[in-house]
This record gives C-alpha cells, structure tokens and sequence, in this order.
C-alpha cells in the first residue's frame, strides 16, 4: 500500500520584495518547511519541480506578474564542455578536491568573506556574519556535502583552501546551493571549474542532472549558466531543453501567476512505502 506523506507540508507566501535579478520587478516565493523524518524525499521530489533549498526551507518564484526565473539543470550523460571550458579544466587541474561534512570552519568563512568583498558586496549577503554562514552550512536536514578545493602544499606555501560549494546529494543528482572561491583566481574561470566539476562527481556517482539553482535570461548575474551545454529548464511545469540559449524565451514569460491554492494542488508530494502492510 502506497500513501502521501503522513503530515502534508505546509505552504506559504512571502510578501513582495524587489527583484535581485531584473530591473523594475518584484519577487515573490512560495516556500515550505523542510524538516522531520520525509525531509530526504520531500527535498527530492520538489527539487524535481523547481525548488531550491535554502538551510531549512524549500522555495520557489511565485511572482505576480513574472515567470522569468526558471530552475536549470544540466543532463550528465548529453553534457560536452566547450574549448575554453576544456582550458578552465586544465587550468585548475592542480586543484585537490575534497568532500567534507557540512560543518563550518573559520577557513572556510574568510575565504566567503574575501570573495563577497570582492564580487557581491552590495548584495543581499554581503552583512552576513559567522553566525549567519554556520547556519547556512550546518542547518540541513538532508545529503549535503563542503566539497572543497585546495591548491597543494608547496615548498614555499601552505596548503590553502581556494574555493568551496555547498551541495547538496537528490536522488537523481547533485544540487549546487551556494559555491565561492578566492576572488584572485576568477582569472583561471574557476567559478566555471566548479561546476564542470561537479559534472564530473555526478557522471562517477551514476547521478543524471546537476542543478545549478535559477536562470533568469535577461539578467547579467545568471548568464553563466547558459554557457553549458544540455542545459534544461523547469517551467510550466515541465523541464524543457535549451539548444540555443541566446534565442530561447520564456513561455509566457509576463504571464499571471496561477492563484496560489491552484498551485499548491499540483504540487506532486512523495509517496512513501507502509510497511505494515508489507
């Protein structure tokens, strides 16, 4: 006997906020706690349905009058890096990686906090104190992992941490939540290396997609992700493939959002297995 979850989650709204990624437009998100026992298959199932993670909350755009931000993926099997993605490879090829628990270290928030004075210090994380990383790191209730990247120990130098990414492990592949790394080094598109990356630990691990958070053509902030090949989408409740970015459009781009209670009742919640009917 298969049923829903034995507690349904609970959906909200936020109030209107200005939008990060287009001028002129409010945001809005429809989000839900993630926590208890189906936090695994929750996180799972939505994430399949355009969410993002956020510490303990599972969200995603409801914007009144906009559908411009979309959840992208990349399919591991159909991926192929360009030239210069064939030299970022090359180029941090140095790089020891490693995966660690998700638990913060002063390393790791000194090189968050060089990266952010460096690249996004008017943004919305730009005052987040120690207190504030720990938390966005350590309050999981799922698979997630630090995977971190050091440039090696030399004759003259220490071994030093040059880029982390907050990833989380679905089911069916690798979530990139949050990644930087030493500002010195975006010469060597080590952002970029990241990602290729983590193609790479999702293609060993058997795992189909890497979900790289929202697109949003049009915005400057998330044109990078368009740069990878077997990129898709998730809008209008279906994951679309982009084969050429540069002239992809939205579907109903400026369309009204569906009333919020119509939203949430297409929602697909888990199902789990009772056992004791077994």
């Amino acid at each position: 006997m298969r049923h829903t979850l034995p507690h349904a989650p609970q959906f909200y709204v936020t109030t209107p906020q200005v939008c990060p990624y287009l001028e002129g437009k409010m945001e809005r998100k429809l989000f839900t706690a993630l926590q208890g026992a189906e936090a695994l298959k929750l996180n799972d199932s939505l994430s399949k349905q355009g969410f993002r993670r956020s510490q303990n909350v599972l969200y995603r755009p409801t914007c009144a009058d906009c559908n411009a931000c979309m959840s992208a993926r990349i399919r591991v099997a159909d991926f192929a890096p360009t030239k210069s993605q064939k030299r970022a490879i090359k180029k941090n090829s140095y790089l020891k990686r490693s995966a660690k628990s998700p638990w913060a270290t002063e390393a790791q928030y000194d090189l968050f906090r060089t990266y952010l004075d460096s690249r996004h210090k008017d943004g919305g994380m730009a005052d987040m104190d120690v207190f504030e990383f720990a938390a966005m790191i350590e309050e999981t209730p799922i698979r997630t992992r630090m995977i971190e990247y050091h440039t090696p120990e030399t004759a003259d130098l220490d071994e030093t941490l040059s880029a982390t990414c907050l990833t989380d492990i679905l089911d069916d592949g690798l979530s990139m939540v949050y990644s930087f790394y030493h500002p010195d080094l975006a010469k060597d598109s080590l952002g970029t290396y990241i990602i290729l990356d983590h193609i790479e630990i999702a293609r060993e691990a058997g795992l189909p997609y890497v979900y790289l958070g929202y697109w949003v053509p049009g915005s400057r902030k998330m044109g990078y992700k368009a740069r990878f090949s077997a990129l898709e989408v998730y809008t209008d409740g279906d994951w679309i493939k982009i084969d050429d970015p540069d002239s992809f459009t939205a579907p109903n781009p400026a369309q009204t959002a569906e009333p919020i209670a119509t939203q949430v009742a297409n929602i697909d919640l888990p199902l789990e297995t009772d056992d004791s009917a077994l």
